[in-house]
């Protein structure tokens, strides 16, 4: 780790999030063996095997209130998980694992992580998630959408071959007004704030004075957002992967940055498909790092003018099933998935590859291959709709596409197109909350430099907002997700560090 004394200064003069990518990757239902309620403790029991539970992983039900407002009226249920201290002589209290999205599930985020997190708290805490409201083995939430209006590639906004946005206008006013017509109270309630009442109610259920917190992308918003609301309930608290906090942009300023998140990005894989190692493995775009974008701009632009047939993914052995014919913007943004792990390049590889191929036949990504369930996309766009309003002119976000489309062709116009935000019902739930620098220095940030959903520049600004609450961990890597994600090991001990000593940098500092 290097000291950045000097760099410091640097970093904050470079300050002026799918959405967030895991938004559309919301978890599979969960049902949970054992139920119990707030404010009186939870009854673990066993946690269904549908969810793959870790060893020793325990699951129950919480309740909260349907609406903040009315207290003592209609109650949900929220579906919550932990991993116990292995050494309860170690334990020091919980550690709140805080997923993405928004509409990641947390119960199936601490089963694919807690293993590892475990290892680094060594006994230090119990490891406990929950699934937000209207996701995974919570309450339900619905817009009763068309198949066609759930894919990814429809509840991203992507224009036309032509840059034209009139089909993306008439999608985001269809999904607008089958959210008002089905979504109901439960829809309505799907809002950050909430998120962070309900968080706040499984402290008191755990019988927690306070809590710690690892939250990754989206969840930074909630983890700081929580930070600001109840500050003195804040043990040791990590932002992993931050956006801009801008409460007049909030979501609407997540989705901008993902242009500039793939343009910091897009070198790392121009760097690494220009090997010559790929070679030897058939997945080599180009002889040199500069020829790669045209490469894949340029395969872009031939398959908006003339799609290619693909087919779905499948089990190994089974029968070749056709997919949906393959457009420059279904590539563009199986890219935009690619950027977000070094371990996701090759297939991207493969795919320009099968696709530049006139006898190739491209898979498409899981994610590009099938509709979303109705609750992950009811919370993807009920969250982000709820919690700030929208600008609803047609005309500028025309111009707002033409002039990213120029500037940022690796993503061709979708992060400053219309959204269904902008014919939403009701207006925003509340008013967004402004992240501050009053509260106690408790806060550790870790950033990749380049990193295509929460960009570096968009981190800064949630750094520039906390003041001297917080210290940043800078990580000299790409991707989307630093902690226990990269194998930086420099990243990873900084943050083990202050998790289970209390030892913080006391300046930001640069990971090499």
């Amino acid at each position: 780790m290097t000291t950045n004394r000097g760099r410091k200064t640097l970093l904050l003069a470079l300050s002026a999030a799918a959405v967030a990518g895991a938004a559309l990757t919301g978890g599979a239902p969960v049902a949970v063996a054992a139920t119990g309620g707030a404010g009186a403790g939870l009854v673990w029991g066993d946690c269904a095997p549908a969810l793959r539970p870790l060893p020793g992983q325990q699951c129950a039900m919480l309740s909260v209130p349907l609406d903040y407002a009315r207290p003592d009226g209609e109650q949900i249920q929220l579906a919550v998980s932990r991993l116990a201290s292995a050494r309860p002589e170690a334990r020091r209290g919980t550690l709140m694992v805080i997923p993405g999205g928004p509409g990641s599930s947390g119960v199936q985020r601490l089963a694919q992580k807690g293993a590892a997190l475990a290892k680094e708290m060594d006994g230090a805490y119990d490891l406990v998630a929950f699934d937000p409201r209207g996701i995974g083995g919570s309450a339900k939430a619905r817009c009763g959408l068309d198949e066609g209006d759930r894919w990814m590639m429809t509840l991203r906004s992507w224009p036309g071959a032509d840059g034209g946005i009139e089909e993306n206008v008439a999608r985001s006013k269809r999904i607008a007004e089958a959210c008002a017509r089905n979504g109901g109270a439960m829809l309505r309630g799907l809002t950050t704030a909430n998120q962070v009442r309900d968080m706040d109610r499984l402290r008191q259920a755990l019988g927690e004075r306070k809590l710690s917190a690892w939250s990754v992308s989206y969840g930074t918003y909630v983890a700081a957002s929580y930070a600001e609301k109840y500050p003195h309930r804040t043990d040791r608290w990590v932002l992993d992967s931050s956006n801009d906090p801008d409460p007049k942009r909030v979501a609407r300023g997540w989705l901008e940055g993902m242009a500039r998140g793939a343009e910091d990005r897009f070198p790392d894989f121009a760097a690494w498909a220009a090997h010559p190692d790929r070679a030897d493995e058939g997945l080599r775009l180009a002889e040199r790092p500069e020829d790669v974008r045209a490469v894949v701009l340029d395969l872009a632009a031939r398959l908006d003018r003339e799609p290619h047939a693909s087919v779905l993914p499948g089990a190994p052995g089974a029968p070749v099933t056709a997919g949906p014919p393959l457009t420059g913007s279904m590539l563009l943004q199986a890219l935009q998935l690619a950027l977000y792990s070094d371990g996701f390049f090759p297939s991207f590889a493969q795919l320009v590859t099968e696709a530049r191929d006139p006898q190739g036949e491209p898979v498409l990504p899981r994610e590009l291959a099938g509709a979303m369930p109705d609750d992950a996309a009811a919370i993807t766009v009920g969250v982000i709709c709820n919690d700030v309003n929208w600008p609803a002119s047609v005309p500028a976000y025309e111009r707002a596409v033409a002039k990213d489309r120029a500037r940022n062709p690796l993503t061709a116009g979708m992060p400053a197109n219309i959204t269904p935000c902008s014919f939403w019902k009701g207006g925003a739930a509340e008013k967004p909350v402004r992240i501050t620098d009053r509260g106690p220095s408790n806060i550790l940030m870790i950033q990749n430099l380049r990193d295509p959903s929460t960009p570096y520049s968009n981190g800064l600004r949630m750094r520039a907002a906390l003041g001297e609450r917080a210290r940043l961990v800078s990580v000299d890597h790409g991707g989307h997700g630093v902690y226990l994600g990269n194998g930086n090991a420099c990243g990873d001990a900084a943050v083990t560090r202050y998790l289970t000593q209390g030892v913080r940098p006391s300046e930001d500092v640069l990971c090499r």
